[in-house]
């Protein structure tokens, strides 16, 4: 497994225009905002702001692949480990990742990042 870089992490809020603002006032760039979720960067850095209609995850950070295949090789090596992970999930974004628990239970992300989404948010 090649990891690129920890990519984000992802953190709950009661409110996310409210949120995004502050994290906007402290000079990170909104890349995306919906109304139950929002992404944030700092240069390469990321934070995701999960609201409480947020479903999909919960606190967690992520971890970047820049090939989908590595992302998945990595999905195949930790499921063979018997590490809990959720199936792999095609983002609207074009990304893609699955979701992970380690020995503690804490949650993480693999996620494929292509070039293209990487550039436009950069």
């Amino acid at each position: 497994m090649k990891l690129k870089r920890l990519g984000h992490v992802a953190i709950c809020v009661r409110d996310i225009d409210k949120a995004a603002e502050f994290y906007r006032n402290l000079g990170m760039e909104v890349v995306w905002k919906d109304a139950d979720w929002a992404y944030l960067k700092a240069g390469e850095d990321g934070l995701a702001l999960l609201g409480p209609g947020y479903k999909q995850a919960g606190p967690h950070f992520g971890f970047i692949f820049s090939d989908r295949a590595e992302m998945e090789g990595a999905y195949q090596q930790l499921a063979a480990e018997g590490v809990e992970v959720t199936r792999i999930h095609d983002h609207r974004d074009g990304t893609a990742s699955f979701y992970g628990r380690d020995p503690d239970g804490n949650w993480f992300e693999y996620l494929y990042e292509p070039a293209m989404v990487a550039s436009k948010s950069a």
